[in-house]
């Protein structure tokens, strides 16, 4: 029961009060004061009958609460804005029924002020009028009031009707949730089992791999095995050496008792490695210098590499090498090499590997094959027969300067001598000039006379 209707009753009560009460027979010492106490006395007990029924419901109300807050305890943070309106709805209804306790109070009040009134019969019209304004009053304001609990309660209907679609949202959420789990959990299955297999194909992969590349390495090593042991025909090597020669000019100029002395020299020879260095591979013979004269300053010296049908291109510096001091090298650059298009060939490692050897005239008119023998009086030389020359091909007698090829096409050494070969296991220099011009000064007369000396040094038998 609400405020509205306890007004109500109690305006009843005392316009009942009011219509009942004979005034002109009223007698001051004898009031009728029985019925009012009675009806004074039914009056609170409806009241507080009322009250009890209103804090009842406003307990029920406030135990759905209780409920719907802790169903949306679990909930996103997107219910924590709802719950904060639905706890300032229940602030204000709270302070609304307080409110209402109060005008009930001050109804009951009055009520009892009416009774007293009434039983005293001294109250006049005017306190009357004031009274009925009064009650008015409140009545207007327990209207009021009530009308605010109705709009409380409809607006905590419509929150918990909120509360409720956003519940079914998050169950719903959840429930998606899960299904993504699942999904995801099936498919990482799948992802770890594809990986698995991978795995076992890249394992079968590398070791396919390993067996196809030791294969490999085994049959290249078979390969340079049998190429490193099957001698190579004679008429091969020499067919190799024409094909790759390379044409080398020297220009040496040197004042003289009557105008300059020019000295040229043309030879063929052949680009030999180390596996560091390219060089091209010359007897002093082939060169403008001589051995057997004082050493002299010369002005000029030119180095030219020719290659038809119009290549050429200069050497910076030649040197005497430690082996032999008659055997001289030239460096060639790497572009050079590759512009000259000629075969590089490597020294050998094992010069002992077949008895014979095959001999290359250092102009290219002959070649032979003839066999040789080691010294141990001249370990960097070896000794060749020439009495027991086999198939000798073109106007040939092996000399100095001739090229001396193993059987495996690698080269052996240089003849030194008609007799001797020096073997080129190394490009070490003894001395080094350098080519250019103005060169009057760079003590090359100097070098030619220690190189000389060498070779005067060396035994009879290797001069």
């Amino acid at each position: 029961m609400n405020r509205t209707l306890l007004l109500i009753l109690c305006d009843f009560l005392l316009l009942n009060l009011l219509a009942l009460t004979r005034w002109e027979k009223a007698e001051p010492a004898r009031p009728s004061a029985p019925p009012v106490p009675e009806l004074a006395a039914n009056a609170q007990s409806a009241s507080q009958d009322l009250l009890a029924a209103m804090k009842q419901s406003l307990t029920d109300e406030r135990t759905l609460r209780e409920q719907a807050a802790a169903q949306l305890a679990s909930t996103s943070a997107a219910l924590a804005g709802r719950e904060k309106e639905l706890t300032a709805s229940q602030a204000e209804g709270t302070r609304l029924g307080a409110s209402l306790a109060e005008t009930q109070r001050a109804a009951a009040d009055l009520t009892q002020r009416v009774a007293a009134a009434v039983q005293e019969n001294t109250i006049s019209k005017e306190q009357l009028a004031r009274l009925q304004k009064e009650l008015e009053a409140k009545r207007a304001e327990a209207d009021r009031q009530a009308q605010a609990i109705n709009t409380l309660e409809q607006q905590q209907t419509e929150a918990r009707a909120r509360i409720e679609n956003l519940s079914v949202a998050v169950k719903v959420a959840e429930q998606e949730k899960t299904l993504l789990k699942e999904t995801a959990d099936t498919f990482k299955q799948q992802v770890q089992a594809e990986r698995q297999e991978r795995e076992k194909v890249q394992a079968a992969t590398v070791q396919l791999a390993q067996g196809v590349g030791q294969l490999a390495e085994k049959s290249a090593d078979l390969s340079k095995e049998i190429r490193d042991n099957r001698p190579i025909n004679a008429n091969v090597l020499y067919s190799d050496f024409l094909a790759n020669r390379v044409n080398t000019n020297f220009t040496a100029i040197r004042p003289g008792l009557i105008g300059n002395v020019n000295r040229t020299k043309a030879a063929q020879t052949v680009l030999v490695t180390d596996g560091l260095q390219v060089y091209a591979l010359l007897h002093v013979a082939d060169s403008p210098f001589s051995l057997i004269e004082p050493g002299l300053d010369w002005d000029k010296i030119a180095i030219e590499f020719t290659r038809p049908p119009a290549y050429r291109s200069t050497a910076a510096s030649f040197s005497f090498l430690s082996v032999d001091p008659r055997v001289i090298a030239i460096p060639v650059t790497t572009a050079q090499a590759a512009a000259l298009g000629a075969k590089v060939y490597h020294t050998t490692l094992d010069p002992v590997k077949f008895p014979e050897v095959v001999l290359i005239s250092s102009n290219g008119k002959g070649y032979g094959e003839v066999s040789f023998k080691l010294d141990a009086a001249q370990p960097g030389y070896v000794r060749v027969d020439n009495r027991l020359v086999k198939r000798l091909f073109g106007d040939y007698d092996p000399t100095r300067g001739d090229l001396v090829l193993t059987k495996t096409g690698e080269l052996l050494g240089v003849m030194v001598t008609s007799d001797y070969c020096a073997l080129v296991t190394n490009f070490l220099p003894s001395r080094s000039i350098k080519t250019g011009d103005d060169l009057a000064k760079a003590g090359i007369g100097t070098a030619l006379d220690d190189v000389s000396a060498r070779y005067r040094a060396l035994p009879f038998r290797l001069q």
